[in-house]
Formats: structure tokens, sequence, C-alpha cells
């Protein structure tokens, strides 16, 4: 008999608690180029994403692919070395599964990281920015399908798909340390092609701030699962009609070392203050 999709994430769960044992209520997924933050997580255990039970692989250079138990921040928190993209030719149901795990686990909060490029014409590259909101551009729904009830309602709500109390903390934190810290709307796309000058244009035009490849569907499976959700781009490019520079994967990656330091402070923080 084919096993429900219940039944696989209760598996999963199962074995990573068999391994870890106390299971934080915080769970962090680390972007392209955002590992370092894990350099600042003291570490009780790791887990190979290649070892836990129908868990994918990350095959996108610059995502490891482990998970991690460990303080950060005086907190104890589970974080993703590398996230599971659509465009690596992942269903739906495989890039948001560790976010279904991470619940099941007990996880209440979850902090998302990304690279991402920005239309906003304030935007530098470098700068972080907390997402406040999403525009879903993905061909494809992660609650398309049957749904389960034990996993979150039917159609659940998104109207603050990323908590306004913790945007408020991060606020904060950037004023007390005086840091430029930007807020905007993140557009979720398909990938892998990195934008158009006409698609930065049209994104912009219709409310976006910054535009990436992941997020969207671990942050409305979070919602769906009734967790609280922190959202943070590093602007690793700028991109539009005026705007001439090529991205390349690897000036992404360089751009979002840069802007490391300011991510993983306000992260550590909101942490400690929570």
């Amino acid at each position: 008999m084919e096993k429900s999709m219940l039944d696989i994430i209760r598996q999963t769960a199962d074995y990573i608690r068999a391994e870890v044992g106390e299971m934080p209520k915080v769970g962090v997924i680390l972007g392209t180029g955002l590992g370092d933050l894990v350099n600042h997580i003291d570490i009780r255990k790791e887990l190979d994403y290649h070892t836990i039970p129908n868990f994918p692989v990350s095959t996108v250079e610059g995502h490891s692919g482990k998970l991690i138990f460990g303080t950060l921040g005086g907190r104890y928190i589970m974080a993703m070395q590398g996230r599971f993209h659509y465009y690596e030719g992942y269903d739906m149901k495989q890039v948001t599964f560790p976010v279904r795990v991470m619940r099941e686990l007990g996880v209440e909060t979850l902090f998302v990281s990304n690279a991402a490029g920005g239309m906003n014409k304030e935007f530098r590259v470098g700068d972080v920015m907390v997402i406040t909101d999403h525009i879903n551009l993905f061909p494809e729904n992660p609650l398309r399908g049957r749904n389960y009830n034990e996993l979150g309602p039917r159609f659940p709500a998104m109207t603050e798909a990323y908590s306004a109390e913790l945007i408020k903390l991060a606020d904060k934190i950037a004023a007390d340390g005086d840091i430029r810290l930007m807020h905007g709307v993140y557009v979720g796309t398909a990938g892998p092609t990195f934008e158009t000058p006409a698609e930065y244009e049209y994104f912009r035009v219709i409310g976006g701030d910054a535009v990436g490849m992941s997020t969207v569907p671990e942050v409305i499976v979070a919602n769906h699962a009734g967790m609280k959700v922190f959202g943070v781009s590093v602007i690793t490019d700028l991109g539009g009609k005026d705007i001439k520079e090529v991205p390349t994967h690897e000036e992404v990656q360089k751009a979002a070392v840069k802007a490391q330091p300011v991510m993983t402070h306000i992260i550590k923080e909101m942490l400690a203050q929570m």
C-alpha cells in the first residue's frame, strides 16, 4: 500500500528525533551564499541530507545540504544549510517537505533567507531587505492537490504571511545598531534564468522590490501549518531597463558574503530577544 504524505512526514520526523533527541521551536533556512551563519551556531548535531529518509538532496553550488542543530543567540534552533529549488527539477511537495518535517518536529517560528535581485530604485548591492510580503509567480502552488486537515486548512489566509511582530523586532535591532535595513515585497519566480530587463521592470510595476527563485513555496507551507515567519533577502544585484550589468551566480554569492554580517547580526539578536 502506498504511504500517504502524512506517513512520509512522520517517518522522517521520527528518524530525526531518534538521532537528535530534544527538538527546537525555531527553524532557519539559509539561502545562496548565506551559509556563514552556520559558523555562529554552537553545533550539537549535524545530519547530512542524504542520510535523512525521504529528504531530497541539494544540487546547487553554494548549498551544502545539512540539517544542523545547535544554539544561536542563546536559543536552540535547527538550520537547513542548503535548500531545494523548483528549478532543480523537484516538485513543490519536495521543495517544501523540510518545512513540513520541521512543523512535525515542533518548530513554531521559521526564519528564511535568500539572495535576490533588486528593482527598487532605493536599493544598493549588499543591502539587506526584510520581506514584508510576497508575490507568487511560480507556476504551481505547493498546496495544490489533496489537503490533509492535520497539516492545515484547505484555504489558508496569506494576509500576514510574514509576521508583523517579528518585522517590528528586526526594525528595533536595526535602529539600535544604526543598521541600514530595507523593507520590501519579494517576487518568487521559477528560474533558473536571471530576469530580463523588461521582467525586472514588470516586477517593479506590479509592486515587487526584489526577485528570487525560492522562499515563497516554503513560506506558503509554513503559514498553512500555522508557523510564524520572518524572511530576509540579501540584495546581490540590481536589474531594470537602465541597468546593463549581467548578474552571474558567482557575483551573487560574492555579494551575499558581503552582506552576511548584517543578516547574521539581525537574526542572532532577534533570537536572543524573542
